[in-house]
């Protein structure tokens, strides 16, 4: 008996320790993977099919973006606190159908504004490793409750890192898929053609077996994929394949000049050095290549995103769908400014107004229209830079040898480690966004990307100290999703098995 009080000892402690985090605004219903030893796999009569699923009874949060049914989608705003969706995300229900427990909403920036997690109605969430820091953004409930072992896996949202950024912060792995590649039917939109649902998980294994259940064509999304679209890219892959075989099987690497910024802390600089060492002894060839746009990819960025945010969030108004604010004068223009003003946040009001500007008739023009040009800038960039040429893409004289070429980009998901829950309280707005600097580009372009977390075992144990978590993005051609995780898991296991 005194054994089994001490395990409830325990376990109630953890519970606690774990709430302090504010990864959950509705907590799982079941005790994710804390609970595998207790729960038996069991079939019942006309599932015989799910006894196959590699998802079958495992346990995946949901970021509070992404609808459930079953419990609220706040996006983490006072403006639509207690909101209930009629119907589930097709991602949700895919998961669903494939045998997986989709339980628990996990916290987030505000309507997936911000890089930190820190602007949510429902109060900051912390890191997983240390409380005092940053849990990346937006999907920072998402990977801490992976981290922590509340759940196998999580769903989040990428718009321009929020799936990678809060990965590399936590110490696991977020995978941003291609665009299109996974329904948005049912997300709430931010950015629409910059979201994606991303997946993370605390291995690549884990992350590929949702992603096999989660991908496909879903006719209620327009900006899926079509069952045609997908065969046409897989033929074109293979042939790539083939023909990349016959040659030679190395991999190649390219490492962008323009991603060695000024602001890179010399730790993951040092990671970065030493990611690529290891990837040589492997045999696999590293050579450097230039993306010209990168540097002003971020500016594009945020032009467009608040601005695709200023329209999306126009029907917030308290009338069509919002809480509507307690005012006695509830008529016109007053009712929707006062209802938006005490229903959004900070953050979310400052890129509603950015976005609103651009889109003006006196700014529209030097802005909008601008930003959209570079965006296809950088779109050829990595074009020219992949052995895979876009399939979606008409093909171009790039003037670029096949010897020059590569099959992944490899950077830093961050430029820093995961900063000080105290220096963000007095961070410039435009600062805090400079922490999506490196992982922007890929989601302009709509590529495949993924945060592999590499440790520095020889400087830790020199050092005795306990590492902060470093991110190691690798980026591949549009469609090569697949690849792309292959990839990742070469990285982990380089990183994971003795030396």
């Amino acid at each position: 008996m005194s054994s089994l009080l001490r395990q409830a000892s325990r376990h109630v402690t953890n519970q606690v320790s774990l709430k302090a985090l504010n990864a959950f605004i509705t907590p799982p219903s079941v005790e994710g993977a804390f609970a595998d030893e207790l729960r038996e796999e069991k079939v019942s009569p006309g599932d015989e099919g799910l006894s196959q699923s590699p998802i079958k009874g495992k346990v995946i949060a949901v970021k509070d973006n992404i609808s459930t049914a079953e419990q609220a989608t706040s996006c983490a705003s006072a403006l639509l606190d207690c909101y209930s969706s009629p119907f589930p995300a097709t991602v949700v229900q895919r998961l669903k159908d494939a045998g997986a427990v989709v339980t628990g909403s996990t916290n987030m920036d505000e309507f997936g504004m911000g890089s930190d997690s820190m602007n949510s109605y429902f109060g900051p969430v912390k890191n997983a490793i240390s409380h005092d820091l940053s849990a990346g953004g937006s999907s920072g409930g998402s990977a801490v409750a992976v981290a922590t072992g509340q759940c196998h896996a999580a769903l989040g949202t990428d718009t321009g890192g929020s799936v990678r950024l809060p990965a590399a912060y936590n110490g696991i792995i977020g995978f941003k898929p291609s665009y299109g590649m996974i329904s948005r039917w049912g997300v709430v939109a931010y950015a629409n053609s910059l979201d994606t649902v991303g997946i993370l998980a605390k291995n690549t294994i884990e992350v590929g077996r949702v992603f096999a259940m989660a991908r496909g064509y879903d006719s209620h999304d327009p900006t899926s994929l079509s069952e045609a679209t997908r065969l046409m890219i897989e033929q074109k892959l293979g042939d790539h394949n083939s023909r990349k075989e016959a040659r030679q099987t190395a991999l190649h690497f390219g490492v962008p000049e323009e991603y060695n910024v000024q602001e890179l802390q010399p730790a993951v600089r040092d990671a970065w050095i030493c990611t690529l060492q290891r990837l040589q002894e492997a045999g696999h060839s590293v050579k450097p290549i230039s993306l010209p746009a990168t540097k002003i990819a971020l500016s594009a960025y945020y032009v467009l995103a608040p601005a695709e945010a200023s329209s999306n969030l126009a029907k917030y108004d308290g009338a069509r769908y919002g809480r509507k604010t307690n005012n006695s004068r509830n008529t016109g223009d007053v009712l929707y400014s006062t209802t938006r003003g005490q229903g959004f946040g900070e953050e979310v009001r400052r890129r509603v107004l950015l976005g609103a500007f651009s889109l003006s008739a006196g700014a529209i023009d030097n802005y909008f229209k601008q930003a959209q040009k570079v965006r296809r800038l950088i779109q050829l960039d990595f074009n020219r830079a992949f052995l895979f040429q876009h399939p979606l893409m008409d093909s171009i004289d790039e003037g670029v040898s096949e010897a020059d070429k590569v099959d992944f980009i490899i950077s830093p998901t961050a430029q820093s480690t995961p900063p000080q829950l105290s220096e963000l309280q007095h961070m410039d707005h435009v600062s805090s966004y400079s922490a999506d600097v490196l992982t922007v580009p890929a989601s302009l372009a709509g590529l495949p990307a993924i945060s592999v977390p590499v440790s520095m075992v020889e400087e830790q144990a020199s050092t005795g100290t306990e590492s902060t978590p470093i991110g190691m993005q690798i980026t591949g051609q549009y469609g090569t999703d697949s690849a792309v995780l292959s990839a990742a898991g070469m990285l982990e296991s380089l990183f994971t098995k003795p030396r």
